[in-house]
Formats: C-alpha cells, sequence, structure tokens
C-alpha cells in the first residue's frame, strides 16, 4: 500500500504547551502547520498549574487571555503559601497573597498571572490551535522517522491504534516532544546540566472536604517540612476539590509496587478523618538540563525537548512557550521570503541561555525549599519545639520568595548577545528575579505603559516590526526605505506621551515582532541598510 505522502509547511511532533503555542504563533502568523500528537489530547495528571505573567501576556496577543483568566479555577481562592508538618500538624510560617480575582496585573505588565491547571490549559492551547484553518492537528499519531534532506524535512507518521503510516514533507520540523524526546535522540544532542536534582513522585487527589477540614486557610501551595526536613507539598488545582502531592524521595520512591500511596497521602493530611481519592500516582525525575544544540539544519528543539527544569517557580512551561514564539516569527519571516539566510540560527543564540539561566534559577529555589536545617525536634511538644519551628518557619518564609514572586526572571529576560540585535553600549542590566526595571536597552522585552485605557504600548507589536518614534521632527523615511526594498514589514507608531517616551529612553526605538527590542537611537544610523540586514538575519 502506497503511504499517503503530505505537504506542510512547518511539521511539530507534540502537542502539549509549547507545540500548541507554536501552531497558533504560526496560525496568527498566516503560516499553515501540522501537529502530531500521540496521545487523545487529554491530561491524565497535571503537572503544569500556574501560567506566568509572560506566557499571558502572549495570550493577550492571540486573544485568548480572557479563556485563560476564565478557565474554570476558583479564582476567589487565596493563593497563600504555607508551611507546615502536615495539614493537621504545627503551622511554620505562611506567605500571603491574594486570590486571582483581587489579584491586579504589576506595573510593568498589562496582564496578572493566572492559575490554570494542565488539564485545562493544554486543552485550551490546543483548541485556540484548531480555530486556525491552516492548522491541522491530529491525535493518536507519533512520529517514527524523519530525514533532513536539505531543502526539506521527510518524515513519517504512524497512528498509533490502526498502524496506518503518513509520509509528511515539511519546510521545517519542530520537536516539541517533551523530555525524552526522540527527535532529540534520533538527532544524537546531548544534555548539560544536572541529570538528577531529586527523584519524585506525584500523587493527584479528589478530596472535596479538605478545605473545610483544615486549619491552615486556603493557599496555592502547603509545603511540608518533617523531623528530616522538607519532604512533601501538597498543590491546589482546581481551587475546590482536586489537590496534586510531589513527594521528594529518593531512588526507591520511584517503585510504584512498594510505594504505600494512601499512607503517605495520609501523612501529608496529619490525620486519617479526612476523606480523598487517589487519581493517579505518577514518579518522574526533577532535573536541571538543557540541551547542547537546539537545532541542526531544518530540525529544532523546543519546551522540554530543550531543556527541562524543576517546576519551582513555575518556569518551564513557559519557558517553551517562549522559545515558541522566538522560533515562530523567525520561521514565518523565513517562509514569507524576507527573512535572511542567519535568522534562523538566532533562535539557538537567543533562547539557550535563557533556558539553562531559568533552569538554574529553578533549581536554586528547589534547593532552597530543602534548605531547612536540624529539624529533628520540629515535631516536639516542647518549648526548644516551639523555637525550631518559628526558626524553620522564618526560614521557609525568607528563601522561598523567589518561588513565587519573579517577575524579573519573567520579564526581564535578555537576548544578550545576539544577532540580530544592534548592541549600543550601555551597560547590561542585572537580573533580579524580586526587583524588575523595564529597560528599552537593545536585547530586552519592550516596556510596557498604557497608551490609553485597555491599550499597551505591547499591543502595537507582534506582526511585524514597529519603529517607536516620540520626536515628531525625526525624519525615519531612510529606514522604511530600505525595509520597503527587501520586504521587511515594518510600521512606525508616533508616540507623543512625555512619561512613555521617559520610560523608552530614546527618541527612535525599533521593535521585534516578539516585542523585543532590536535597535534604539536618538537618530538613524547613516547605514540603514546594514540595520536592516542585521535585524533580519542578513548580516555577516
Amino acid at each position: 500500500m502506497t503511504e499517503q505522502l503530505i505537504e506542510t509547511p512547518v511539521l511539530i511532533a507534540g502537542a502539549g504547551p509549547t507545540g500548541s503555542a507554536l501552531a497558533i504563533e504560526l496560525g496568527w502568523r498566516g503560516i499553515a502547520s501540522t501537529v502530531l500528537e500521540q496521545g487523545d489530547g487529554r491530561v491524565d495528571h497535571p503537572r503544569l498549574g500556574i501560567i506566568l505573567t509572560r506566557t499571558m501576556e502572549f495570550c493577550r496577543r492571540w486573544g485568548i487571555v480572557d479563556r485563560v483568566y476564565n478557565c474554570g479555577f476558583n479564582n476567589d481562592y487565596h493563593l497563600n503559601v504555607v508551611y507546615c508538618t502536615s495539614m493537621s500538624g504545627y503551622l511554620l510560617g505562611k506567605d500571603s497573597n491574594e486570590s486571582c480575582n483581587e489579584m491586579r496585573p504589576p506595573e510593568q505588565s498589562p496582564e496578572k498571572r493566572q492559575r490554570c491547571p494542565q488539564i485545562w490549559f493544554n486543552p485550551l492551547l490546543e483548541s485556540a490551535a484548531a480555530e486556525y484553518a491552516s492548522n491541522a492537528i491530529l491525535h493518536d499519531t507519533r512520529l517514527v522517522d524523519f530525514e533532513d534532506k536539505g531543502d526539506y524535512v521527510d518524515a513519517t507518521a504512524v497512528n498509533v491504534h490502526t498502524g496506518e503510516k503518513t509520509r509528511y514533507r515539511a519546510n521545517y520540523l519542530v520537536a516539541c516532544d517533551g523530555a525524552a524526546s526522540a527527535v532529540r535522540g534520533a538527532l544524537d544532542i546531548g544534555m548539560d546540566g544536572n541529570p538528577v536534582l531529586s527523584h519524585s513522585l506525584g500523587i493527584f487527589i479528589r478530596s472535596p472536604e479538605l478545605l473545610k477540614l483544615h486549619d491552615k486557610g486556603e493557599a496555592e501551595r502547603y509545603i511540608f517540612v518533617g523531623p528530616h526536613g522538607t519532604w512533601a507539598n501538597l498543590t491546589v488545582v482546581d481551587g475546590r476539590e482536586l489537590w496534586r502531592i510531589t513527594i521528594i524521595g529518593n531512588q526507591s520512591t520511584m517503585d510504584l509496587d512498594k510505594f504505600d500511596a494512601i499512607a503517605t497521602v495520609r501523612a501529608c493530611l496529619g490525620t486519617d478523618t479526612i476523606p480523598f481519592e487517589i487519581i493517579s500516582v505518577t514518579p518522574w525525575r526533577r532535573t536541571e538540563l538543557t540541551a547542547k544544540k537546539f537545532r541542526r539544519g531544518r530540525v529544532f528543539l523546543a519546551g522540554d525537548a530543550a531543556h527541562t527544569m524543576s517546576p519551582t517557580g513555575g518556569h518551564g512551561m513557559s519557558t517553551g512557550v517562549a522559545d515558541s514564539v522566538d522560533l515562530g516569527w523567525k520561521i514565518a519571516a523565513l517562509m514569507e521570503g524576507w527573512g535572511g539566510e542567519h535568522l534562523l540560527d538566532s533562535y539557538e543564540a537567543e533562547r539557550r541561555p535563557v533556558a539553562a539561566a531559568n533552569a538554574a534559577a529553578s533549581a536554586k529555589n528547589f534547593r532552597a525549599w530543602t534548605s531547612a536545617s536540624d529539624c529533628t525536634q520540629i515535631l516536639d511538644d516542647s518549648p526548644e519545639g516551639e523555637r525550631i519551628r518559628q526558626r524553620i518557619g522564618e526560614h521557609m518564609t525568607s528563601v522561598g520568595r523567589e518561588d513565587w514572586d519573579s517577575l524579573g526572571l519573567q520579564l526581564g529576560y535578555l537576548y544578550d548577545p545576539s544577532p540580530i540585535c544592534v548592541p549600543d553600549g550601555s551597560p547590561r542590566p542585572e537580573l533580579n528575579p524580586l526587583d524588575y526595571k523595564q529597560t528599552s536597552r537593545p536585547g530586552s522585552r519592550a516596556p510596557h505603559a498604557w497608551i490609553k485605557p485597555g491599550v499597551s504600548t505591547l499591543d502595537l507589536f507582534g506582526r511585524g516590526f514597529v519603529l517607536l518614534r516620540f520626536d515628531a521632527a525625526a525624519d525615519v523615511s531612510p529606514l522604511q526605505q530600505e525595509a520597503r526594498r527587501v520586504g521587511l514589514p515594518l510600521k512606525v507608531e508616533p508616540i507623543r506621551d512625555a512619561q512613555i517616551a521617559a520610560l523608552y529612553q530614546k527618541k527612535l526605538v525599533l521593535v521585534r515582532p516578539d516585542g523585543f527590542v532590536a535597535w534604539r537611537g536618538d537618530t538613524l544610523p547613516e547605514r540603514c541598510d546594514q540595520l536592516i540586514a542585521t535585524i533580519r538575519g542578513a548580516g555577516s
């Protein structure tokens, strides 16, 4: 039987958040894609829960941000962080946080973070991707073989139920197939970093009575510290009855035949009186790994296929979605004919350092979680036990802050150096997770400011390059002429607001399609052709 041959501009392996985000970004830009997903689209064991601010900004661009805010999570539920010995044990410390309904966007962004469990977020993104008629999303379909032919990628996929095979011919293949990426393995690309931060077990439970039967109050996460230190946490899933427990263990913990999930849940609850139902139990490894290469020819790695990190801080999915946005506009530029021959090289140059930094920060957050020392008497009902509980509570609330309040890491990451950004000699700002200061320095996310009610400067960016002109007298026609000559999409946006001008620091600021600053200055450079060549990846 002759295999069917389907041609597609972009073939995406995996329909998780990274793969679906790439399909949305491409569809939003008018580029067709085919997504191969070996599962059926359901999420049986949610790992992801928090959608960070930068991802919410991308959802705003795609027109789906309200879907995330209204995903079904109990938005009146308070997102505190509680440190305790168990749900029925001693309270050690508490970080108080607002509910999603009470929360307001930070001054540096038009959007705020939102809790949206993976059981809802994955289908939400996949549905949004499927709304583009140019996209095809195929479930129960696994990529089994591929070959980069130089001018295109030849690939074969199989239906996991029928065994029917289909051939694909794509301009590009993007592997979004997870931490155990078969594509990365076939390319023989190794990983740098730590392959085992810890062995862990996830327990997904339903307990409708839990909120009423403990005294710790509502919390996004309850972190349990016992005589041997931090050993588990319980995380809210839907704000009503679904919860996820993570056990920090060792190699032996991974043996499900010997693991007593019921006894472990009861130890977390600290009582036998709270009823619960175990939905699923999944072993996993906490890692800090970054692929040595993000690209080989016409094949790219993105998301967990390119980097894995501890979930502490919620940066794994966010990093993957940002991969998709960076790669998406660059692939579109090549497909539309204005991208230069070196443009796709900038994907690895920009994204790999960010992924490694986020993985390191996530590992740091995990080490902070487990840094409580001398806990042996933490359960003692004595003055010494109380002194130890107070000391550990103060320590945990202090070191845990970067896990919950990391706007600098979410929005302050830099593409520096980048082959498609033009440095201006200004000093590189220090990345501070707790203190994010906006800047228009090349390689930085362009600052947010409100132009008018409901309209952010970020809303100006996306479709092509945007030149913000804060000086009405500035002649920008040479740049416009050169952009037209090579087909680069460029729009000039005059802004007369003095406060926004002060925030952007220069009279002219050129912003890329992904919202990052490519160049800035008070006057255009003498050689606009060189500037355009650099930012579109056609420079030397």
